[in-house]
This record gives C-alpha cells, sequence and structure tokens, in this order.
C-alpha cells in the first residue's frame, strides 16, 4: 500500500492557527487534524501571528507578503477585465515559497482559489475547501482559469456545495464533495449541568454583527415580555474585547434596556473557556439572517447540552439536522414561540437537550476526518463519483 502523502493547509495568510481566537477554519484544521492518524498535518502560518497554536498539527511558519489597502479593489477590477486577481496571488505565493523542498503532499488551500493555480502540481495535488461561498464574484471562465489544477473542491455543507456548483463550469463540478464540520463533543460535554432555576437562561454566541441576529433575538425577548428570562451574549464583532462598541452593539444595549427579563452582554471570550460558558444555558439560539455556509456553534452548543433553537438557512439545518428546532430567518414572533415553549414545558426543554447531545455525539471530527479521507481518495480515481456524494449522512 502506497504511503499516504502528508496534508499542508494554507489557511488565510494573517489568520490565527490558535486556540486563543474562535476563527472557523483554524478550529476546523485542529478538529481534522486530531481525528486523522494516518498521515501527518502541517499548516502554513504566517510569521507574527499568535505564539500560542494548536498542537495538533507542525506550524511552518512563512515569511508574509506586505498586505495593500487597494489589493481587493484592483483585483476586482482585473477580474472583470478577465485578468488575473496578482493582489490576492502575491498574498498566497509567500506561503507557498517552500513548496519545492517538501516531501510531495496535498496541499490544501482553505477559502483559497487564487493559490491552487501556484500549487506546482507536477510535484502536489491541490484541493481546495470551501468554508464560505468564495465564487460570488466569479463568472464561470475565471473560476474555470483559476481552479482547473485542482483535484478537488471540498465544501462544508451540501448547501454551498449547491451553491459553489451555480459559480462552476461544468467540467469542474464532479470535483465537489462535501466534508461536513464536526465537534469535539468530549471537550464541550457538561459535567455536573446546573438545573434549571427560576429563569430560563439563553445563550448566543458568536460575531456580534447584523448578519447573526442578535437583534431578532432581542426582539424576540421583547415580544415575550417576561422576567423570567436570563439572556447572555458572548461576542464582539471581532476578538479584541476591548475594542470600542460598534453602532450595532450600542443599538442591542439600547433595546436591552427595554425587555423586562435580564440581558448581559459578556464579550468576546477565548475558545477555552467557551465550554464552561455554555454549560450554563439552558437554550443556545442562532438567529443568523444570512445563508451560514454551515454553523460550528450549532454544534458546540448541542454538544454543551442545550437546547439549540436555529435558523431555517443556509447549511444551519444540515448542522442542527433533527435536533435543532428551527425558525424562519429574521423571525422574532417565531422565535419568541419556540422559547415559550421551554418556558412553559420543562419536560420539552429536557427532551431537546437531550436530543442535541445525542445529535453532537454522532457529528465527531471523526464523522468528518472519513468524510475527508474518502474525498482525498476519491482523488486518486479522477473525482468525486457522485456529485457531492462524498461526505453526506
Amino acid at each position: 500500500m502506497a504511503e499516504l502523502r502528508p496534508l499542508v493547509h494554507a489557511i488565510t495568510p494573517g489568520d490565527h492557527f490558535s486556540p486563543l481566537t474562535g476563527s472557523a477554519v483554524p478550529t476546523v484544521v485542529d478538529g481534522l487534524s486530531r481525528a486523522i492518524i494516518d498521515r501527518p498535518a502541517r499548516v502554513l502560518v504566517a510569521r507574527g501571528t499568535y505564539a500560542e497554536r494548536y498542537d495538533s498539527a507542525e506550524a511552518v511558519e512563512y515569511e508574509p507578503a506586505a498586505a495593500r489597502r487597494s489589493d481587493r479593489v484592483l483585483d476586482l477590477a482585473r477580474s472583470r477585465l478577465g485578468l488575473s486577481r496578482v493582489g490576492t496571488k502575491r498574498q498566497w505565493a509567500a506561503a507557498l515559497a517552500g513548496q519545492g523542498g517538501w516531501d510531495p503532499s496535498v496541499i490544501v488551500a482553505h477559502n483559497g482559489p487564487e493559490l491552487i493555480p501556484l500549487i506546482d502540481t507536477g510535484r502536489h495535488q491541490a484541493v481546495l475547501y470551501a468554508h464560505n461561498q468564495l465564487l460570488a464574484t466569479y463568472g464561470r471562465r475565471e473560476a474555470g482559469r483559476c481552479l482547473d489544477p485542482v483535484d478537488a473542491i471540498l465544501c462544508v455543507s451540501s448547501y454551498l456545495a449547491e451553491a459553489t456548483a451555480e459559480r462552476l463550469p461544468k467540467r469542474l463540478c464532479d470535483r465537489l464533495c462535501v466534508v461536513p464540520n464536526g465537534v469535539d463533543a468530549n471537550h464541550f460535554a457538561a459535567s455536573g449541568r446546573p438545573a434549571r432555576g427560576a429563569e430560563l437562561r439563553v445563550i448566543f454566541v458568536g460575531r456580534v454583527v447584523p448578519d447573526k441576529g442578535v437583534h431578532v433575538l432581542l426582539e424576540a425577548v421583547r415580544r415575550l415580555g417576561r422576567k423570567d428570562l436570563a439572556v447572555t451574549i458572548v461576542g464582539r464583532p471581532g476578538f479584541a474585547a476591548e475594542a470600542p462598541l460598534s453602532r450595532y452593539e450600542q443599538e442591542l444595549r439600547r433595546t436591552a434596556r427595554s425587555v423586562p427579563g435580564r440581558v448581559r452582554f459578556a464579550s468576546f471570550v477565548e475558545r477555552s473557556a467557551l465550554p464552561s460558558v455554555l454549560h450554563k444555558a439552558d437554550v443556545a439560539v442562532v438567529p443568523s439572517v444570512w445563508p451560514e455556509p454551515f454553523g460550528l456553534t450549532v454544534l458546540e452548543a448541542m454538544a454543551a447540552g442545550a437546547a439549540t433553537i436555529a435558523s431555517r438557512i443556509g447549511g444551519i439545518p444540515e448542522a442542527g439536522g433533527d435536533a435543532a428546532i428551527l425558525i424562519a430567518p429574521g423571525d422574532s414572533a417565531e422565535l419568541a414561540t419556540a422559547l415559550e415553549i421551554f418556558l412553559e414545558d420543562d419536560q420539552k426543554l429536557a427532551v431537546a437537550q437531550a436530543a442535541a447531545v445525542a445529535h453532537a455525539q454522532r457529528c465527531s471530527w471523526t464523522r468528518s476526518a472519513e468524510s475527508l479521507s474518502a474525498a482525498l481518495a476519491a482523488i486518486e480515481g479522477g473525482g468525486c463519483d457522485e456529485r457531492w456524494a462524498v461526505g453526506t449522512a
């Protein structure tokens, strides 16, 4: 049996492969690296990012290229003229500076379509790992020109695979595979979860920006008009807890002062503190109003034992499965109704919490790693045998 090639993960230049953040891509790379034990994993990390890093993969440092404010604007203009996005390529090229000296590897470009043409495919295999809709600004011709060398395009949900396929030339669609995100259920598992008290404890965890729908949650609480509800908002727009409040955050605080229940803004917390924060919640709400490609927070809240209410949009229904209570995005009245059920019925709350835990345990990183391994094996056979089949449950 041939020796498996090492995995070399290329994350966005400047991103931190660190537990000090809740950044989604490094979280996925860490989870997969811990679950895949039959091949070594390396992560290309820009020098100057956080020194504290996950220990699941070897960090290979490189000297980053200096960022230019004009790169994004100029790249979009160049793409409309059918030209290469040289600014983005320059950033990614720094990460691959040493590729000539690496053993033949599978280079996984996380959210990096412009990295694919830079990979020496005579030596390495090229994989694009899509965590978001990466091709929204690409026409099919540009997408094809950029991604023709790719061996596989991995998407974190069937929803994202469908959306990606719409931007691809047909010749590339059979390279699409689904590798769903996972969760370390043991890491998030609650031990000695406090029993529900006089208040129903509701939590939101995520970036506090309009797309994430915190305003929908607060409007639902206002509609309920009950004092036996305690809401905790965990997060900031970014990773800096001390950053000035955004206009949106200021608006949320004004709204919070007008609701009868308790609302607490807990700011950003490091990833290591997240399980203990989630353990204190009876219910987690993921009220996104934009099509999340997957929604890691859904699985993490479930693993921690919180009943989960989430928007029926994007890849969120795939993340929550049958265990999540799904509501229409932006519908504060429907969210209020779902919360009221748990306020009134402790038994229904307990059933939903147990279902959440069971679902999270089925969605381990081992499951994700098996999907990834199947996708990599499919490369040897010339692509996924059935469109989007690899990785679907």
